[in-house]
């Protein structure tokens, strides 16, 4: 097997939703978008539909900070781990 030299470019998430909003221009294929951007074409499929799911957001009255989303989420996510926890614990002694 041999291996290959390549690095995985990291995106910053300006550089997605650039990329993204060019998905939405219809004017090239995913094929031709992903040869100039360096990006396989699923991700730009994937990325346009985050785009179409999320972007009334930017209009909401009622958005978050990016803080207070990081937040909320890091605060679901301990949540989610504490009940992992007291169900392994409640398992474990059976």
């Amino acid at each position: 097997m041999s291996t290959a030299n390549t690095m995985r470019m990291i995106l910053n998430p300006y550089q997605k939703a650039k990329i993204a909003l060019a998905t939405m221009k219809n004017d090239k294929t995913f094929v031709e978008l992903a040869g100039e951007f360096q990006v396989h074409p699923s991700q730009l499929s994937e990325w346009k539909k985050v785009l179409e799911k999320f972007a009334y957001r930017l209009f909401s009255p009622n958005s978050k900070s990016k803080e207070e989303q990081r937040i909320a989420e890091l605060e679901r996510m301990i949540g989610q781990r504490e009940a992992e926890i007291e169900w392994l614990k409640k398992i474990s002694h059976s």
